[in-house]
């Protein structure tokens, strides 16, 4: 089951490898660390130590109050019991808006234990702060697609990349993350044939949320896929729980079912 495999840590280097290889990764979040615990000895290959904790964890109705104190303190928690997960953690919204801001929030985030800080958008201004930080020992991964960080200018949470416009913009975005330093990137919420030609044109990493069958892996939200999260659940969550006995037994189908192709299927993907 991937890096369980002689039972060593999983870096970056093998995340590229099991990319350029085709090797499915299994990626869940989780906020503390029980389910840290719990994710290592599924077999997740990566946790993502996300902003969406404001949601799910704290209550509110998105992730921009999320604080980097906050983003510390979690990782912190995912950190003690991690035994061999890559470790991504958000830089929460506001907190990258300038490279000397940007480097001082990673900066506590890598102190903290995270192996990579992940930033939302692809535009000029966060191009800049990628390469800023990677020029300064800090790996990023970015996150293109539905930004959930800017739900107060989208209105509402909707599909991204739809028009042919829209696509190229996105696959234009993809590549200039990569030319400038990131080593993985995320897309959420977007047709899957988009996610296929991001994926089959990049050299590095697509973690696909809502993206299709063809990304590089997958990620969910832990309370997503467990069934517990509360309100409208988007069309790319599947509740693994219903039909297994435990939730250690939900996860581990969860990565059977990433790193065989099974999940997501045709029902969790979006059109062009």
């Amino acid at each position: 089951m991937g890096y369980l495999q002689g039972d060593k840590p999983i870096n970056i280097s093998r995340l590229l490898s099991m990319h350029a290889e085709r090797e499915k990764i299994a990626m869940l979040t989780a906020y503390d660390s029980t389910m840290s615990a719990l994710l290592n000895r599924c077999g997740v290959e990566s946790i993502l130590i996300g902003d969406s904790l404001g949601n799910v964890i704290q209550g509110q109705s998105s992730t921009t109050p999320v604080t980097v104190e906050q983003m510390v303190y979690h990782t912190q928690c995912v950190v003690r019991a991690n035994t061999h997960a890559f470790l991504i953690a958000d830089l929460p919204f506001a907190s990258y808006g300038d490279p000397i801001q940007a480097l001082d929030s990673a900066a506590q985030l890598m102190r903290a234990g995270a192996d990579m800080v992940k930033l939302e958008g692809g535009g000029d201004w966060q191009l800049e702060i990628i390469q800023y930080l990677v020029e300064r020992s800090v790996p990023v991964c970015a996150h293109l697609g539905l930004l959930p960080q800017s739900i107060h200018l989208l209105g509402s949470f909707k599909v991204q990349g739809k028009t042919k416009t829209a696509a190229q913009v996105m696959h234009e975005q993809a590549l200039a993350c990569e030319q400038v330093g990131a080593q993985m990137v995320v897309l959420e919420a977007i047709p899957s044939s988009l996610g296929r030609q991001i994926t089959d044109s990049v050299s590095i990493p697509t973690i696909g949320i809502g993206a299709g069958p063809d990304c590089s892996g997958q990620v969910l939200v832990l309370q997503d896929m467990l069934g517990i999260s509360t309100g409208h659940q988007p069309k790319f969550v599947k509740n693994f729980v219903e039909g297994h006995p435990s939730i250690e037994a939900a996860i581990k189908t969860y990565v059977r079912e990433v790193k065989s192709g099974k999940f997501p299927g045709p029902e969790h993907g979006y059109s062009g």
